[in-house]
């Protein structure tokens, strides 16, 4: 399972950046397999490790304000594992490809 998601508090100033590293604190002490970018971060495990997680890091964004925003993505594919990456190795494999080749088959 894949999800994405995105915390942030309300009620805290402008800068969210204290509230944001606490979040990806949780998530890198997890040590389940993680990717953050500068929208989202992405969390690849079982059902209850993942949403254990965003949980925990909803929780620490909580602290630095009054109230939470929580947007959250998930690709559930049971027995699927490798996926972070394995939709990008598929994604680049496509690319690769000439046109042509894709609108022929």
């Amino acid at each position: 399972m894949l999800v994405a998601f995105s915390v942030a508090p309300s009620g805290s100033g402008d800068s969210l950046a204290a509230a944001v590293a606490d979040a990806v604190r949780v998530v890198r002490e997890s040590g389940l397999p993680h990717r953050t970018d500068s929208m989202f971060t992405t969390l690849e495990g079982e059902w209850d490790e993942v949403m254990d997680v965003v949980r925990r890091a909803t929780e620490a964004v909580g602290r630095h304000g009054d109230r939470v925003s929580l947007v959250l993505k998930a690709d559930v594919r049971p027995g699927r594992s490798g996926e972070m990456q394995g939709k990008l190795d598929r994604l680049e494999a496509a690319l690769a490809e000439p046109s042509s080749a894709r609108d022929e088959g």
